[in-house]
């Protein structure tokens, strides 16, 4: 009789999540770098899009994607004009951006976020990271699902709602990323406080986010264009920022 050799015992393999119905739309024409995206975002649930150059990312995000990951050297028109288009465009200029970048220097991430980007990740990086950034930028750009329910924060004609995701000023409605609002929502709730940029980059951008502190301060600009005469914030030197009381 021949010896039966024993088995190994089989290792359990991880069953792919369940669709979370959030849709990513992916402009990069690297290969590899997105077989990798597309393999772990659908492991996490999210449904996929894929363009690899960028008229054709401006075509799909006609579609309206939950979230868009940017490259920005890409052929055709690089991502710089992307995003703004996507920001000039009504049906697109709320969709959340994450540009995903080998320009790495100061310079380039400050054009990416005046451009409108809502985060900026530079390669290589890690996957996992970039999960969690994607998540955190999620749940800063969600309504809640009780929209009979109204939440108003209001000082001097400036004025958020918190249900909708809508902000106005002199009741004309503002065209915010969902980071410059998160950022109005913190300095609104505390009029006459001052906030330091780490304590803002935490509430608008997420706890533990690696950001350059000049981050905030181009979010600022952007935003104190947006609210116009209504401007109140105001830089407090060596700090960050307030609002006015």
């Amino acid at each position: 009789m021949k010896d039966v050799k024993k088995q190994a015992p089989l290792k359990a393999v991880p069953a792919p999540k369940v669709k979370n119905g959030i849709k990513v739309l992916v402009i990069e024409d690297e290969k590899a770098l997105v077989d990798a995206l597309v393999y772990n975002l659908d492991r996490e649930g999210y449904e996929v899009t894929v363009a690899h150059e960028g008229r054709d990312g401006l075509r799909k995000a006609l579609a309206i994607p939950d979230i868009i990951l940017l490259d920005i050297m890409l052929p055709g028109i690089n991502g710089i004009e992307i995003l703004r288009e996507l920001r000039g465009n009504e049906k697109t200029k709320s969709i959340p951006v994450i540009v995903v970048s080998a320009k790495s220097e100061e310079t380039d991430q400050v054009v990416g976020f005046s451009m409108g980007a809502d985060d900026y990740v530079t390669k290589p990086f890690s996957v996992k990271i970039l999960l969690q950034r994607i998540k955190a930028l999620q749940r800063r750009s969600e309504v809640p699902e009780d929209e009979s329910k109204v939440e108003l924060i209001e000082h001097k004609q400036v004025k958020v709602d918190m249900v909708r995701h809508r902000a106005f000023v002199l009741d004309q409605e503002l065209d915010l990323t969902p980071t410059e609002f998160r950022l109005l929502e913190c300095l609104l709730r505390s009029p006459g406080r001052a906030f330091s940029r780490q304590h803002l980059m935490d509430s608008a951008i997420g706890e533990g986010a690696i950001v350059l502190e000049r981050t905030i301060d181009v979010h600022i600009k952007t935003l104190r264009k947006k609210l116009g005469t209504m401007d109140m914030i105001e830089t407090v030197r060596g700090l960050g920022y307030r609002f006015k009381e």
